[in-house]
C-alpha cells in the first residue's frame, strides 16, 4: 500500500503515480520541541533532510539548531495550524516532552491525519499517546532505526 491525497487528509491505500510513474511527493507536518527543549534539533534536523530528500516537509525550520521566531504566538499559532490543514502526514519527533507537540498531535488527531510518533525507548512516552490506538508509534533504540521505518512509512517500500 502506498499513501495517497484524499482531499485534506492522506489515507492508505492504492497509488497515485506522478507524470515520471513514481509516487507522489507528500506534505509532511514535522513536529518536534521547540521551546520546551532543543537538545534533539540535530536529530530533527537530520531527520528533516532525510524526508526532503523526496517529499516537502512544510515545518521544516524545526530542525534548525538556531532557529528564532520574529513573529507572535498568534502568527506562529495560525500558521501551523493551516500547515497542519495542508499535510498528507504528520511526522513527530517525542523523546523530549513538549506541551506544543501534544497540542499538535491532539489537533492531528482530530482533523484525521495519519500520525508516527516517533521516540527513543531510553526515554518514557506519554500512556496518553501509547494508549491512544489513532497514533503509530515508533520507538527506536538507534538513530539509524528511525530512517528504514521513514521509508516504511513514507514510500511503502
Amino acid at each position: 500500500m502506498q499513501w495517497i491525497r484524499m482531499g485534506a487528509g492522506a489515507v492508505l491505500g492504492g497509488s497515485e503515480q506522478g507524470e515520471t510513474g513514481g509516487t507522489e511527493s507528500m506534505l509532511i507536518y514535522f513536529a518536534g520541541s521547540i521551546r520546551a527543549g532543543r537538545g534533539d534539533a540535530g536529530l530533527y534536523h537530520r531527520m528533516i533532510e532525510y524526508m526532503q530528500r523526496s517529499h516537502t516537509v512544510l515545518t521544516s525550520h524545526v530542525g534548525d539548531p538556531d532557529l528564532q521566531e520574529d513573529i507572535s504566538d498568534r502568527q506562529i499559532f495560525l500558521r501551523d495550524m493551516e500547515w497542519m490543514r495542508q499535510a498528507d502526514v504528520l511526522i513527530a519527533e517525542c523523546s523530549c516532552p513538549s506541551h506544543g507537540v501534544g497540542y499538535e498531535l491532539a489537533r492531528a488527531e482530530q482533523l484525521a491525519k495519519p500520525t508516527f510518533i516517533f521516540y527513543n525507548k531510553e526515554r518514557p512516552l506519554s500512556a496518553m499517546l501509547t494508549g491512544d490506538p489513532f497514533f503509530h508509534i515508533c520507538p527506536y533504540g538507534r538513530e539509524e532505526e528511525i530512517y528504514p521505518e521513514l521509508d516504511r512509512i513514507l514510500n511503502e517500500a
